[in-house]
């Protein structure tokens, strides 16, 4: 009998766990609109929608970006403020004259000037390198992180990422981290040498193969609030390589925010076959042709933070 017990605890704990990888998760309908009063004067490749669920409550609005497209542009974009590394997402689209900008990956906010928590690539120059490992209960954990980028075609990607010597790697899936139990060192030689044009380490992997595929633990997320409920952003890819950048309010009356399952659903929903989690909280904010569409954190005064990422409408004549 105790032997059953303890396989029908097993088989429950597995079931629990696959849940986070099924196809079965919770629907969440949010009566998706495209802003019409925006979009008249977007440029082709560039829509924006706004949804809402009022029983849950929650706001949301994403953008659609058709990648490739010759007469639109996206890239990671990081602070010029030489004092400390840092400026608003209005910032950000009035001084690069950028259409759709939302923030994008951790930084360190008590320290000035500002330093990015993890990997950062602009144009080539890696600025930052992946973060390579971290501490929890003083057991120390190799990393391999999720990230969000472009190749120097300028097709985006997402992966789990590394540095080493000043190249980068990516994985097909994060060490078997497990809290208290971290998995055997890396082995170089199964990652594939990425050459890459911008890129911005964040995580955890939301979707991945067409399949929500949260690796918090992977990623070594436990031990902090991120899998908790927040306001959010992240970007995803479709299946025919345009970007979806999404923002999910929260903290607020009107919209709580979401849990990193529940974000891979509503990402999953409007396309997404990868996608990413970004810095979200305070620091999630959406600017869609000079207008703040959300709410940071329910205020209305926006976090500065240190890169973002922006898409430009650059004409082909």
């Amino acid at each position: 009998m105790k032997t059953t017990c303890i396989s029908l605890t097993l088989l429950i704990f597995f079931l629990i766990t696959c849940q986070r990888d099924s196809e079965t998760a919770p629907e969440i309908v949010m009566n998706w609109l495209p802003i019409d009063s925006l979009n008249a004067n977007l440029p082709e490749g560039l829509q924006v929608y706004a949804g809402r669920n009022d029983s849950l409550p929650l706001r949301a609005w994403y953008v659609t970006v058709d990648e490739p497209h010759p007469d639109i542009h996206t890239q990671i974009v990081v602070s010029d403020d030489v004092r400390d590394n840092r400026e608003t997402i209005t910032d950000f689209a009035r001084d690069l004259q950028a259409l759709v900008v939302v923030n994008a990956g951790y930084f360190t906010m008590r320290k000035t000037p500002a330093g990015h928590a993890g990997l950062l690539v602009v144009d080539g120059a890696l600025l930052e390198p992946a973060t390579r490992s971290v501490l929890r209960d003083s057991v120390r954990f190799e990393t391999a992180r999720a990230a969000f980028g472009f190749d120097e075609d300028g097709a985006a990607i997402t992966g789990w990422l590394t540095t080493r010597n000043d190249s980068i790697f990516r994985w097909d899936a994060p060490p078997p981290h497990r809290p208290g139990h971290p998995a055997a060192p890396l082995d170089y030689s199964k990652a594939e040498y990425l050459k890459l044009r911008d890129a911005v380490g964040t995580g955890p992997m939301l979707i991945a193969n067409g399949r929500i595929h949260i690796t918090a633990d992977a990623e070594v997320f436990f031990g902090t609030s991120i899998p908790e409920t927040h306001p959010r952003t992240a970007a995803g890819i479709t299946k025919s390589g345009s970007l979806i950048l999404m923002v999910v309010d929260g903290r607020q009356d009107e919209s709580r925010g979401v849990r990193l399952e529940e974000l891979a659903v509503l990402l999953k929903n409007v396309g997404a076959v990868e996608a990413v989690n970004l810095d979200g909280g305070g620091s999630s904010a959406m600017v869609v042709d000079h207008v703040l569409l959300n709410r940071p954190a329910g205020k209305l005064i926006q976090r500065q933070v240190m890169s973002a990422i922006a898409v430009f409408h650059k004409p082909s004549f």
